[in-house]
Parts: structure tokens; sequence; C-alpha cells
């Protein structure tokens, strides 16, 4: 496969997987992905990287184990389905991981807890402690008591915009979004036919804003919007940020070496340290 600029040698690595890519579209839970994703981070955990693993899919966990069909519309309704959902997929978690004989930790959070400077101190510490122990933290919002309607914040809205908040707080080298599409598009290649892949990305500008659709399923509440979101906040903070398929997480091992995989999200200063390939 093609190459592109390098990485710079990520020590610290956060993925973030989508709903879309961990649940089918019937509703059923894509077991062989969760598989694969344990043996990835595993292996990638045993190599010496540091890794956390920052997972969407309680509430569509939730609806697949309640047989449910639609999301219902009001909020204790679906804060109880996240509970139900948040169990059922740790359990898949914990025992995919430890069979690859990975220990791995589950951190719920809301967004108050990352306003306030002694309860994110209070979270840094302990995802610094679990990473030292060499578990990999599994991170998800904590929908059960997450909800816009409070005084304070409490909602990150999705996930691409938690799982940078996590990758930036903890100064993460890299953040890996894994979704259900295969790269970014220079417009939506589901409307717009003369769409091509934007392989390298250094500025995250209005224009690009403009061009992102919507989200894609209803058991995910992303979009394109979200990404760049995040892929913005990784610069910013001196970072680097990939958003390739999900479908297959061994695509992860062909990120880290260095292929060009969907569109790497990286500062121009970072470009002049990087070498490009053939």
């Amino acid at each position: 496969m093609k190459q592109r600029p390098q990485l710079i040698d990520p020590k610290r690595i956060v993925v973030k997987i989508g709903t879309s890519s961990l649940i089918y579209p019937d509703g059923q839970l894509n077991l062989k992905t969760m598989d694969e994703l344990a043996f990835v981070l595993s292996a990638i955990r045993k190599r010496g990287r540091q890794v956390i693993l920052v997972s969407s899919g309680a509430i569509g966990v939730g609806l697949n184990q309640l047989q449910l069909k639609q999301r219902p519309a009001d909020i204790a309704s679906q804060q109880a389905i996240a509970a139900i959902g948040q169990n059922e997929l740790m359990a898949i978690f914990n025992q995919r991981f430890a069979s690859y004989g990975q220990q791995i930790g589950q951190v719920l959070l809301t967004h108050d807890v990352m306003d306030y400077p002694v309860s994110k101190q209070n979270v840094l510490n302990t995802f610094e402690k679990l990473v030292a122990m060499n578990t990999i933290p599994v991170v998800n919002e904590n929908d059960t008591v997450a909800i816009d309607e409070l005084d304070h914040r409490t909602t990150f809205g999705d996930n691409d915009q938690l799982s940078a908040l996590v990758a930036t707080s903890l100064q993460a080298d890299l953040l890996i979004i894994l979704s259900d599409i295969d790269c970014l598009y220079s417009a939506d290649p589901r409307t717009n036919t003369q769409a091509v892949p934007v392989p390298l990305v250094t500025s995250v500008t209005d224009e690009l804003f403009s061009d992102a659709g919507g989200s894609g399923t209803r058991f995910g509440t992303g979009g394109m919007v979200t990404k760049l979101k995040a892929a913005e906040k990784m610069i910013n903070a001196g970072g680097q940020m990939v958003l390739a398929n999900g479908e297959d997480p061994k695509i992860i091992f062909d990120i880290l070496a260095g292929q060009s995989i969907g569109t790497l999200f990286t500062s121009g200063a970072h470009m002049k340290g990087l070498k490009r390939h053939g």
C-alpha cells in the first residue's frame, strides 16, 4: 500500500470505536469486531505502548438486549437502556481481552467531572495508575447520569469529543477514530459522486466543516463534524489523529506501521519532522 509521511512514534494511543462498528445495522452485536479489537489492542499494549480505548455502544447494546427496534424518546428510558447496555458491553470486552491475557478497567465520565480541576485531576491520576499497571482503560460517557437539562454541563454530546478530550488531557500522541467510513472525503460521497479521499489534513478549516455531512445510523450520534472537531482539538494540542474504517480493527497495525490508511490529521509543525516514503 502507498506510504505517506509516517506518524511520529506514538507512545500513548487513544483508540475510539463507534457504535456503527460494534453493532450491525439490524441491531445485533458485531462480536467479530469486538474480538479483533481486543486482540489488536492487547498486542499493542504488550509491545510497550500505552493504550486507552474509548468505546461507544451502551445504548445500542441495550436496545439489542431488550430487543427494541427504536430508541425511546424520554431520557429516563434511554438512561435505563444505557445501564443495561454498558453492563453487557463491558462483560463482552472483559471476556475477550481476558482471552488475550489483557486486564482492562472501566472509566465512566461526565463532562462536569472533566470541567472541575480537582475531579479532573483525580480522573487523570486514575488513568495514569491504570496504564502504569499495564491495564487498558475502557472509557465511555456515563449515560445513566449525563443529561442536557442539568444546570452544569454533564454530556459530551458524542464520543468523538470525549475521545479527543481524554487524548489531549492525557497528552496522548495519537488518537485513532474507527468509524463506518474509510476516511475524510472532499465532499459527502453518499451524495456527491465526485468526492475523493483526503489522505492528509494539516489544518481543520471552516470549509472542511461546511462540507461535512450528518450522522450515519440510528444507533450512533456522531458524524463527520464531530470527528473534525476532535481532529482540531488534537492538532491544537500538538497531537495527531487518524480517521479510518473500523470494520477490521487489525487496520490499527497498518496505521502504526505508517501505511497510508484513512486520513491523517497533523499540524504543519509535525510535517517538518516527518519523512516521506516512496
